[in-house]
């Protein structure tokens, strides 16, 4: 039996458009768009498909969007489910994790699987496979981590790209875990030039971070505010130059994950100017939380500890202005959940064991529309950083990040006038704190569908496990070939 849906009477935004139109839905695929009002609209929601070349029987479902916004279903390119970090693992499962993106009004996920140091890409991508198959509410993709490179590593990157794995993250932080050298980021990059892969960077100098580390540490200074403090803004523009300089030797195109410094964005707009194909991310921690929330008294800072840290406040102005002007093309949200009670806690007396990471992929619609809100960005701006350029990075578009005949029916019901305040006594992330608890924003998700499919209806999850769908990716379709 075929399934039918319309979505009546909202308006329709995506990345290049705003039109007040009907969604007409079959099979799990957007199938046409009709201007609200017109006959072939009417027709439509009637079933009188003999006048519009509709489905024989017309439509089944009708969602009434009436003063409501239509919007893609979000793109998240950077999450960190079930993941093992400094001795403990991030508190999301994929099913939890998954679950709270469809109520934040993310359709698709985009993780990173690990590659351990002595062992295989292939064993590492495995394992994420089988934390992921069957138990995700949403559809989901893979990056995969680049801990140990050599000859096999190198060859199985060109295998991971046929079969839609095609991006590999690599740090310049954390020594002895993930750290990769200069000659090990060239070699990849190297590779991924040759392969079409797109190398992600976590771009801060580690091995330096470790000296002021010990250093701090030594005088005493174990507060959480400190964690900020070593981790320097100039360690993040330097990493970000290097990388760039690396990538430009190797002819390779690079993303910049998570940027928070103005000094870091000064580095990619300078490539960009320059013609490199360079792109940066940046996260709604870095856009609405400061350094003033990592000196929260009462150990209460450790819920802000992550990796680059929350920057002075100052810094958020060049943030939304990279936004604007493209030299940052993505929010992504870098979710990555470890409770305060018994996770965050690791860290008393010693702020470098604090396990590093936030939650937050339930809030990034949302932030990003009190941005709108706020007049730091276009409703259409909204949609490209957060759904269409996603897609576009990581090799999904048109399937995803859009709303046009032929993509995944991965559509959101936004209800642009309503009010919340985000707590942790609301959300749905399996996580006991929230980043921006008491924090009051205007639009909510109402009704999300995930391939054609109800997982929000209305404000209430009819969802499961096991809906969400493995989805291999082309390579990046964001690059000036």
């Amino acid at each position: 039996m075929s399934s039918r849906t319309v979505i009546r009477g909202g308006l329709v935004i995506t990345a290049s458009d705003e039109i007040h139109a009907d969604v007409l839905i079959e099979d799990g695929r957007v199938v046409a768009l009709a201007a609200t009002g017109t006959q072939a609209a009417a027709a439509f929601t009637a079933g009188r498909s003999d006048l519009v070349g509709g489905p024989p029987g017309g439509w089944g479902r009708v969602v009434d969007a009436t003063g409501k916004y239509v919007i893609p279903g979000g793109v998240d390119g950077h999450t960190h489910m079930e993941m093992p970090f400094g001795g403990t693992c991030a508190a999301d499962t994929f099913e939890t994790g998954t679950r709270a993106a469809a109520w934040g009004g993310t359709t698709t996920i985009v993780d990173f699987a690990v590659q351990s140091v002595g062992h295989s890409l292939r064993e590492g991508l495995d394992a994420w496979h089988a934390k992921a198959e069957g138990n995700c509410a949403i559809d989901y993709a893979f990056h995969m981590i680049v801990s140990d490179v050599n000859q096999e590593t190198l060859k199985e990157m060109d295998l991971l790209v046929e079969e839609g794995v095609t991006s590999f993250k690599q740090f310049m932080a954390y020594p002895g875990v993930f750290y990769s050298d200069d000659g090990q980021i060239l070699r990849a990059m190297q590779r991924a030039a040759g392969n079409g892969g797109l190398i992600m960077m976590h771009a801060e100098n580690g091995i330096a971070i470790d000296v002021l580390v010990e250093q701090a540490l030594a005088r005493g200074e174990t507060d959480p505010r400190y964690h900020g403090e070593v981790r320097k803004a100039l360690l993040e523009a330097e990493a970000t130059h290097r990388a760039i300089k690396l990538a430009q030797v190797a002819g390779a195109p690079l993303y910049v994950v998570h940027v928070s410094a103005a000094e870091a964005l000064a580095e990619l707009a300078r490539a960009r100017d320059d013609g490199l194909n360079v792109f940066g991310e940046t996260c709604p921690q870095y856009l609405f939380l400061s350094t003033d929330n990592l000196a929260e008294p009462d150990f209460e800072g450790a819920k802000y500890v992550c990796s680059t840290p929350l920057r002075p406040r100052e810094h958020q102005a060049a943030l939304w202005r990279g936004l604007r002007t493209n030299d940052l093309q993505v929010v992504s949200t870098d979710h990555c959940p470890f409770c305060f009670t018994g996770q965050k806690e690791l860290g008393r007396g010693d702020f470098s064991r604090i396990p590093n990471g936030m939650p937050g992929v339930e809030n990034r619609m949302d932030l990003l529309h009190q941005a709108v809100v706020d007049g730091h960005l276009t409703r259409r701006r909204w949609i490209e950083i957060a759904c269409a350029t996603p897609a576009r990075m990581f090799g999904l578009y048109p399937k995803k990040g859009t709303i046009a005949p032929g993509a995944d029916a991965d559509v959101v019901v936004y209800d642009p006038h309503a009010e919340q305040v985000i707590s942790a006594d609301t959300h749905h992330m399996n996580v006991d704190y929230s980043a921006y608890e008491g924090r009051r924003v205007t639009g909510r998700v109402e009704t999300v569908l995930s391939r054609g499919e109800v997982v929000v209806d209305r404000r209430t999850f009819t969802g499961r496990a096991g809906h969400g769908m493995y989805t291999p990716r082309s390579t990046c379709q964001y690059l000036d070939r």
